[in-house]
């Protein structure tokens, strides 16, 4: 199993990054997929949830509005667009399956400066 993620960096409050995560090792297309985040000095949270199939999604309230999983189950690889971020959303950000126990991606730090 591999999650391998790409995306992230600095960017102003109010910006956009696009975060990617490309799977391979197990049947994607079957898979319910996950963002997560974690803060410093806090516990990992979840951010975002898509059903194998992308047609249901959910998320944390604190990014409602503002953030959007999605995925290409062609291209094997789940999606995090995030628009009007905040310095309350500087974390370092990990595609999941699997929850807590699961499988995880390498991690991506995404820094909002107000």
């Amino acid at each position: 199993v591999q999650l391998v993620q790409s995306g992230g960096g600095l960017v102003q409050r109010g910006g956009s990054l696009k975060l990617s995560c490309a799977a391979s090792g197990f049947t994607f297309s079957r898979t319910p997929m996950n963002w997560f985040r974690q803060a410093p000095d806090k516990e990992r949270e979840l951010v975002a949830a898509i059903s194998s199939s992308g047609d249901m999604t959910n998320y944390a309230d604190s990014v409602k509005g503002r953030f959007t999983i999605s995925r290409d189950n062609l291209k094997n690889t789940v999606y995090l667009q995030m628009i009007n971020l905040e310095p309350e959303d500087t974390a370092v950000y990990y595609c999941n399956y699997g929850g807590l126990r699961g499988y995880w991606g390498q991690g991506t730090q995404v820094t909002v400066s107000s």
